[in-house]
This record gives C-alpha cells, sequence and structure tokens, in this order.
C-alpha cells in the first residue's frame, strides 16, 4: 500500500478495532419486536442465554439483561464512554442519582473519570411495531492527568449536532453529522471539559457519514501523526485509490494525505474517528483503563471499597416510565426535558 492514503484495511467484527485515542468502538444492531408492559420484548426468550446473550436469534439480543435489553449497573474507571444511539432509546442511571432517557439521534458523553456505575437498558416503548435499535459506543481514552477527575456527564442533543454536505460533480451528496471537531466551518458542540478532544490541538472528531449512490466525497489532509479511521458498515462497496472495499470493512488513514471515496449503487454509511495519539502506556482490566497494573489494582480496590458511590435505584437494570420522553437529569439535580 506504499503511496497510498490507506494504511490498513480490517474487516469489522462486534467490537471494532480503534487507534489511540480511542479503545475501541461497540456497534449494536438489534431488530427488537413490539415491547411488552414492562418495557422489554413481546416475544418469548426461551433459548436464549440470558445475562449473556449476545448471539443475534429473529434479529435482536438481549445484552447482558433480564426482562429489558441492555447493560444492567457495571463501573468504568479512566476512560470515557460516547454514545450514539442513531435509532431506538437507551435508558441511563448511574451511581451519583443521574438519569436520561436518549436516542434518535442523541449522543450521551460521559467522563467516568475517578469511577462511576451507570446501566443502560434500551425499552421498547412502541407495543405495536417494532422497536429497531442501531448504537454506536466509542471509548475514549483519558490521559493521566486526567484519570482521575470527577466524573461527568453531558448530552448532545440531536437538534443541536450540526451537519455537514458535500456535494459533488454530478449532484450527489454526502452528509456528515459532526459529534466532535470540525468540518470546514460545521465546529461541533464542546466536549467534556476534562475530554482529550477538549483541546483542538488534539484534532479528535467523531462524524457520522452517510454517501447517496455513486456520491464522490474528499478527505482533505491534516497535520502527520494524527490516528484516522473510517468505518463502513452499510452499504455495497466504497471504492477508493483503486480499492473496491466491500461492506463491513475498516480502512486506517495517513493523516497527512488526502483521499477521495466513490460510494457504490447502494446509499452507504460509515462512521469516522480522528484524534492525536495519547501516547501512554495502556492497561486495561474489563471496565477500568489505567497507565499501570499498580492502578488496575487500586481501581478494583477502590471499587470493592465504595462501589463508585453504589447504587440509588431500586435494581441493577432500572428502566424510566414508558410516558416519559427523552430527558437527563444530573447529579446537580439540573434537568433537561426533550419531550
Amino acid at each position: 500500500m506504499k503511496n497510498t492514503a490507506v494504511k490498513k484495511i480490517r474487516q469489522l467484527g462486534f467490537q471494532w478495532q480503534t487507534q489511540d485515542p480511542f479503545l475501541f468502538c461497540a456497534y449494536h444492531l438489534d431488530d427488537y419486536p413490539a415491547g411488552n408492559e414492562h418495557l422489554g420484548p413481546k416475544a418469548s426468550l426461551e433459548g436464549r442465554n440470558i445475562g449473556q446473550d449476545f448471539t443475534i436469534k429473529d434479529g435482536w439480543r438481549m445484552y447482558h439483561g433480564s426482562k429489558v435489553p441492555g447493560f444492567p449497573a457495571h463501573p468504568h474507571k479512566g476512560f470515557e464512554t460516547v454514545t450514539l444511539v442513531e435509532r431506538g432509546l437507551a435508558d441511563h442511571s448511574d451511581s451519583l442519582g443521574a438519569a436520561g432517557r436518549f436516542g434518535e439521534g442523541d449522543v450521551q458523553w460521559m467522563t467516568a473519570g475517578k469511577g462511576v456505575m451507570h446501566s443502560e437498558m434500551f425499552p421498547l416503548l412502541n407495543q405495536e411495531e417494532k422497536n429497531p435499535l442501531l448504537l454506536f459506543q466509542l471509548w475514549l481514552n483519558l490521559p493521566k492527568a486526567n484519570k482521575n477527575v470527577p466524573p461527568h456527564f453531558k448530552m448532545l442533543w440531536a437538534d443541536t449536532i450540526p451537519y455537514h454536505t458535500e456535494v459533488d460533480e454530478n449532484g450527489n451528496k454526502t452528509v456528515l453529522k459532526v459529534i466532535a471537531g470540525q468540518i470546514g466551518d460545521t465546529k461541533a458542540p464542546a466536549p467534556n471539559p476534562d475530554s482529550w478532544a477538549a483541546d483542538p490541538d488534539n484534532q479528535v472528531a467523531i462524524w457520522t457519514i452517510k454517501m447517496e449512490p455513486h456520491a464522490k466525497w474528499t478527505l482533505k489532509a491534516t497535520d502527520e501523526g494524527i490516528n484516522r479511521t473510517l468505518f463502513f458498515y452499510k452499504g455495497a462497496q466504497l471504492g477508493t485509490e483503486g480499492f473496491e472495499i466491500p461492506e463491513g470493512h475498516s480502512l486506517d488513514l495517513f493523516s497527512e494525505k488526502e483521499i477521495t471515496f466513490e460510494n457504490g449503487d447502494q446509499p452507504a454509511e460509515l462512521l469516522f474517528l480522528q484524534g492525536k495519539p495519547i501516547n501512554e502506556p495502556v492497561v486495561q482490566h474489563g471496565p477500568f483503563v489505567m497507565n499501570s497494573t499498580q492502578e488496575i489494582h487500586q481501581a478494583m480496590s477502590d471499587f470493592q471499597k465504595t462501589q463508585f458511590g453504589g447504587w440509588p435505584w431500586p435494581n441493577y437494570e432500572p428502566t424510566h416510565p414508558k410516558e416519559r420522553g427523552r430527558f437527563a437529569v444530573h447529579a446537580d439535580g439540573r434537568e433537561e426535558v426533550k419531550g
């Protein structure tokens, strides 16, 4: 691949491999059925490995949920989660007493910092029709200096996230949703204050991209040494520099080289991640990400002693009332209501 902007091509699995400063990306695509009165699936759970249901059956999974699909209470420390819910909904509850329901294009940016427990459940509110879910969760590392900052979350509501549209010479559109970073004059909302993304010099970008059939789009060059990955998760094929990339692959790119992509004959959906590497040791043990084994042992000990504040909810997989719309209640009591 000499003299090209393509550094490496990978096939996508359940967890997508990313580059520093990102740790990985989880991709959830589930065609959930109509919901029942408990906001779980109106379908039999027989034959599923409840508690560890990660095999797609009838188009969907329960993950770690027992009645409602999702991820019951679990800890995080030393990094950030950026959760993009493009379709469907997520119910958030955490050990600080904060809560929320978000989705249909909303993004939650959570700095775990010195430690937080949270649950992420996927309520199936529609009792008459299907409840499709499309969700990405990015793990964005924190530098050593910020590993122990107070936990914090911020909502980037769908109506606050800007779009950037480019039209090629044939009139075919490429539309970018700018969740972090900047393209042209289009600038994303501010990220969390302690995030690696908060410093513009780190050039962190998170974009979702939709290309019309046969659309051409050019990703401009930037400084050398910035990590860039493009994930092609829906479409037919994507052409670039002599490669024909089938759906279900990612491309690591050289940042100092401009690259043009030409979409095939089907609409394409992609995710783009970029950032200056933190370039510090990464030691991960499940939901803890630190710089050394000793720090991991300390993180586990802290969690055993404090449960990162304990769990103020009646059970480990709480959902919010069916009639509630999209909202967020923060640890300081501040409330946002989106209806």
